[in-house]
């Protein structure tokens, strides 16, 4: 069993050693404003060196048998939940969100690993005579490039790194410059059961990334991220056809039907609405109500979510801890201008108050224009749109008018009634009567702007492939 991880100093893992930069930088804690501990700041030597160590593991590591693959994640997986105290702490102070949530990321880690390497990756044999065989199979990439973003850095990076090490690839983690702390520590932790090159990590300023995706001998790069950026990243892979996959940002609408028990959906639906602090692409972010039960839902909505305490993430009972920076602190302000530019009405919140943290208090906005900023525009802070429907058709047409399409849900207690119109969704993940339900084995990705690809699932691992399609004749 691994021993217990120092939380207290950072450092690259290049090559299974902790190496150290320069040039520092820091996070910030966004409770207090305060800095967090000194991080490197990789320059283009720094990446060279881990992409050469990462081909060289390749090589290797390639031949190695699924099983060991497993094995290695597996104890990976032990040891990440044996230090999930110095883990949870450390996302907290770095990301924001409550301990309690911390504590769960750091859970659902050790399961991602451990499920997607369970999911068994056949040979496809297409056709089999007693001249010739066909098969399609399904060979590693190379170097795979992770980019990760800072509302789940711990998930989403054990997720990629996964997929990657499980189906034969080497892997280069770059945190985000916001939550770079655990994802340092995950890659220090992978080198008691990886061999060096297998799996590394490099913190950096907003210059690493463009380097990565412009590295002519890195062969994917799986980004998780706002919209803007994929379309970055992709223009900057294409110029080496890297293979790419785009986890993207999302405005997702939850419709709720007139027959729903609203006393039992409401603290799910305040829940998934604002959970770490709405800064989740598949949180609900367009709330459509039909107009026969708005009132009684929207009084009781404000109701719920005022009981949920704002806070630093470290004191108990904390629901909602502060935005996670201040470029989006200040996003978020952008947009609370626009309740009185355009004279919508909140029926919760509507303001932000002055702290040393970027808290914003939740805000619930009251039947707003369609085409307002706070319906249009993904939040990724807690304000969320309530508005009416009556219409089947139209709302599921105000539900696909964006140009994203990453989840959306659809709650009755008509459970035909639900699928149909779920049937009818233009996303990537549809949920009736629940919301942001995810799983290692079950494929999650976006429609139209919201991504390209999936991540998890046998769908997922195989975007970490090459097909390779072989010819077997016995005889010629």
């Amino acid at each position: 069993m691994a021993g217990q991880l120092d939380f207290s100093t950072f450092h690259n893992v290049i090559n299974n050693e902790l190496t150290q930069t320069s040039q520092t930088r820091h996070g910030i804690n966004p409770a207090n404003s305060q800095p967090n501990p000194p991080v490197p700041v990789s320059t283009q030597d720094d990446l060279d060196t881990a992409v050469k160590a990462a081909q060289a593991a390749f090589k290797a590591w390639s031949k190695t048998s699924f099983e060991q693959r497993r094995k290695a994640l597996s104890a990976w997986a032990d040891a990440i939940e044996a230090n999930i105290d110095g883990f949870s702490k450390t996302l907290t102070m770095e990301q924001g969100k409550p301990l309690s949530q911390s504590s769960a990321e750091v859970g659902m880690a050790g399961t991602w690993v451990r499920e997607l390497s369970s999911i068994e990756i056949p040979d496809n044999v297409i056709e089999e005579t007693d001249d010739r065989k066909i098969v399609q199979r399904h060979t590693p990439l190379g170097v795979v490039g992770a980019i990760v973003p800072w509302n789940f850095p711990i998930l989403l990076a054990v997720s990629k790194i996964a997929s990657a090490v499980y189906t034969g690839n080497t892997v280069i983690v770059k945190p985000s410059p916001f939550t770079p702390y655990c994802d340092l520590k995950l890659a220090e932790l992978a080198i008691q059961f990886f061999p060096p090159g297998v799996v590394q990590s490099l913190s950096g300023d907003d210059t690493l990334g463009p380097m990565i995706t412009e590295h002519p001998d890195i062969d994917k790069i799986s980004f998780t991220g706002s919209i803007i950026t994929g379309k970055r990243v992709m223009a900057s892979c294409a110029k080496t056809l890297k293979r790419v996959t785009l986890e993207l940002g999302g405005n997702d609408p939850a419709i709720i039907c007139e027959d729903v028990d609203i006393d039992a959906i409401i603290p799910k639906i305040g829940i998934l609405s604002y959970l770490c602090s709405a800064q989740i692409c598949m949180m609900i972010k367009r709330l459509y109500v039909h107009e026969n039960i708005y009132d009684e839902f929207l009084d009781k909505l404000v109701t719920f979510v005022k009981s949920l305490k704002v806070g630093d993430g470290t004191e108990a009972d904390t629901f909602f801890g502060p935005v996670q920076n201040k470029m989006q602190f200040d996003k978020a302000k952008d947009l609370f201008s626009t309740l009185s530019t355009e004279n919508l009405k909140a029926a919760l919140g509507g303001s932000i108050e002055s702290s040393s943290g970027y808290y914003i208090h939740p805000t619930i906005v009251d039947n707003p224009p369609e085409g307002s900023r706070v319906v249009q525009e993904e939040a990724f802070a807690p304000i969320l749109p309530v508005l009416k429907w009556s219409d089947e058709d139209d709302v599921i047409e105000r539900a696909n008018a964006l140009k994203t399409g990453l989840g959306s849900s659809v709650w009755s207690k008509d459970f035909d009634r639900a699928t149909r119109i779920a049937d009818q969704l233009q996303s990537g993940s549809v949920w009736v009567n629940s919301h942001f339900d995810v799983s290692p084995t079950a494929p999650m990705g976006g429609h139209k702007e919201s991504g390209m690809g999936v991540e998890w699932g046998l769908t997922g691992l195989l975007g970490y492939c090459n097909s390779q399609t072989q010819w077997l004749k016995k005889s010629f």
